[in-house]
């Protein structure tokens, strides 16, 4: 049995009707909770090499079934892969069929985990806000997650962050809502630990935002 039966061999038809209509999906849904995929994943992780492993993720994500597509990025969730090369190769490939939300969180995380491991990577993603794909451009805030939570900056990490913010900066002009949440997002993350910033970025921008983002980025903002 190959992984992809062994995952409908655990589907559940009524659970998959509901997932298709909350995650708005037209693909093939199996019906398996996140813990049932997280199963799955840590044997494969414990069995596979890395190459067999990158395989595995490439094989489930052209299935294009919903939950395959989930386990094929969890797969690639990794705080230390060497070399990592194929992994963000990999990953990058993925990122113009990103459609949904469920499954762009996923890859997102798995990109951030190679992007935390080289920052030069952040050249790529800059290509990605860039785009004509919503979901690419999304991506390119969600990715790079991390550089919002960290404190006592080196040189480098702030010009980084400062990067990403002018990402943001741009994406205020985009009123689509999933754009506008993950500005909100990026920016509610920061205020945790730079609230001068983000004061500075609201003020500035503030107006041009959506005011549902606006509220986000601002709930932990002093009043």
């Amino acid at each position: 049995m190959n992984a992809l039966d062994k995952l409908r061999d655990e589907g559940d038809t009524q659970k998959a009707t509901e997932m298709a209509a909350y995650h708005k999906q037209t693909r093939e849904i199996i019906g398996i909770s996140n813990p049932q995929i997280d199963g799955f994943v840590k044997k494969w992780r414990t069995e596979l090499s890395l190459d067999d492993r990158l395989s595995l993720a490439d094989e489930l994500w052209q299935s294009d079934v919903f939950e395959a597509r989930i386990a094929a990025a969890k797969l690639l969730v990794q705080a230390r892969i060497t070399p990592d090369e194929a992994v963000w190769a990999l990953i990058t490939t993925w990122v113009p069929d990103l459609d949904s939300w469920a499954i762009a969180d996923h890859v997102s995380t798995a990109a951030a985990k190679r992007l935390t491991a080289n920052p030069a990577r952040l050249d790529d993603v800059e290509a990605w806000t860039h785009s004509k794909h919503m979901w690419s451009r999304r991506a390119a805030l969600v990715a790079t997650l991390p550089w919002a939570k960290l404190n006592h900056l080196s040189p480098e990490q702030n010009k980084a962050r400062e990067r990403i913010l002018g990402w943001a900066a741009r994406y205020v002009d985009d009123h689509d809502w999933f754009m506008q949440k993950a500005v909100a997002w990026w920016l509610r993350d920061l205020s945790k630990h730079d609230a001068a910033r983000v004061q500075l970025f609201v003020d500035k921008h503030g107006d041009r935002m959506k005011p549902f983002a606006r509220k986000i980025a601002s709930k932990y903002l002093p009043s």
